[in-house]
């Protein structure tokens, strides 16, 4: 199976419910361990799936974003943290395919890196700057030393530091107190991984501390300066509710199947065919209605629009983020509701589902930034 050989997204869903289920096989046993789950990355390199965002310039598929929130909601059916993982890898490449912010040939290079099977991160948070959206200034320095950069600082939340191959690292220019992104290499020397990831929540992201000691890199890996121009649209970060969607999707399966299954002596039949029992799986299914036509709506507006009114989106990303986000979890409760006390057991997905997917309320935007957000939006379009 190759994702890039399949043609369009029906195949590649397809396929994609193949490689769920082994996710799914291995999720509880990944989180009971504590272990990461390598196994479900090799299957996503072996596969190519880790390249369909390259750009067609440079040998990739460059699906649309509306094809790549499906398919992560796939990956998320089965194992929460391997999709908010791979998504992040996935949207950084689809963004700079997109905005193209890198020197081409630095970009290139990376593309062909990707098609080869490399994965890539940002690393951004700080543990005294909390996360980067809040506007806190990197305390990691990088200093100018002839025709190099030395750089020197520690990230949080590296996500994947487990299998990245590249680091897009933020830090502050000494000499002039600007903010950049340099992009560095696993091989750098003076960089190394502290396993400080101990979360109760996505514990399979492999979300580590990356510590930064006289790291050097040449010039041309300082790959963009970040302007204070305001907050850019990114839709691929749609990555993040998609993720949560298919959380909640696995609980609502999970609670179906239980209820099919269950039947306690005090009634005739199982217990999906008591009023209570339906009006919560209704219930469910119309949070996940109402989240997927949101989600893939917004998503279909930015694959059709021109960079000039993606630029305008930023209050509708923000609004799917928020609302998806918060109707999963609503969805994982009331499954859990459905299943009862079982629902608790250490051999319950539930459990689980229900600790991961409240992993969306910090990951960005922040539901009080989105809210802010709308605010000014609206009034701004009563003022016109």
């Amino acid at each position: 199976m190759n994702f890039a050989e399949l043609k369009g997204t029906d195949e590649r869903l397809k396929c994609m419910d193949s490689l769920k289920e082994d996710f799914s096989e291995r999720a509880n046993r990944n989180n009971d361990s504590g272990e990461f789950p390598f196994q479900n990355f090799d299957d996503l390199k072996r596969t190519g799936y880790t390249a369909l965002t390259v750009s067609q310039e440079y040998g990739g598929k460059e699906i649309s974003l509306y094809e790549l929130v499906r398919l992560q909601e796939k990956i998320a059916e089965g194992d929460g943290s391997t999709a908010l993982g791979i998504g992040w890898h996935m949207g950084i490449i689809k963004n700079l395919s997109e905005k193209r912010l890198w020197d081409e040939s630095l970009f290139q290079f990376l593309c062909e890196e990707v098609k080869k099977g490399a994965i890539i991160n940002a690393a951004a948070t700080e543990p005294g700057t909390g996360s980067p959206t809040r506007g806190g200034k990197p305390q990691t320095t990088a200093e100018k030393q002839g025709q190099t950069w030395t750089i020197n600082g520690r990230k949080t939340f590296t996500t994947l530091a487990p299998v990245l191959d590249f680091f897009i690292v933020t830090a502050t220019l000494k000499e002039s107190e600007e903010i950049a992104n340099f992009l560095i290499p696993r091989s750098a020397s003076g960089l190394r991984i502290e396993e400080t990831w101990d979360s109760i929540s996505m514990r399979g992201t492999g979300s580590h501390d990356l510590i930064l000691e006289n790291v050097i890199v040449e010039d041309q890996f300082l790959v963009e300066k970040l302007g204070k121009s305001g907050q850019r649209a990114n839709g691929w970060l749609l990555h993040i509710p998609a993720c949560y969607l298919g959380i909640a999707q696995a609980a609502q399966s999970h609670a179906i199947k239980f209820s099919q299954s269950y039947s306690p002596n005090s009634i005739d039949g199982s217990i999906i065919d008591l009023p209570n029992v339906r009006q919560k799986i209704g219930e469910i299914e119309l949070e996940l209605m109402r989240s997927r036509h949101f989600l893939y709506s917004v998503a279909k507006l930015w694959d059709e629009s021109d960079e000039n009114k993606r630029n305008g989106l930023l209050p509708e990303l923000g609004a799917v983020k928020h609302a998806v986000t918060n109707s999963a979890i609503k969805a994982v409760d009331l499954a859990m509701r459905v299943v009862g006390a079982r629902s608790l057991s250490a051999k319950s997905p539930l459990q689980r589902y229900y600790r991961d997917v409240r992993a969306g309320l910090h990951n960005p935007p922040m539901d009080d930034m989105t809210i802010n957000l709308l605010a000014q939006h609206a009034i701004q379009v009563q003022k016109k």
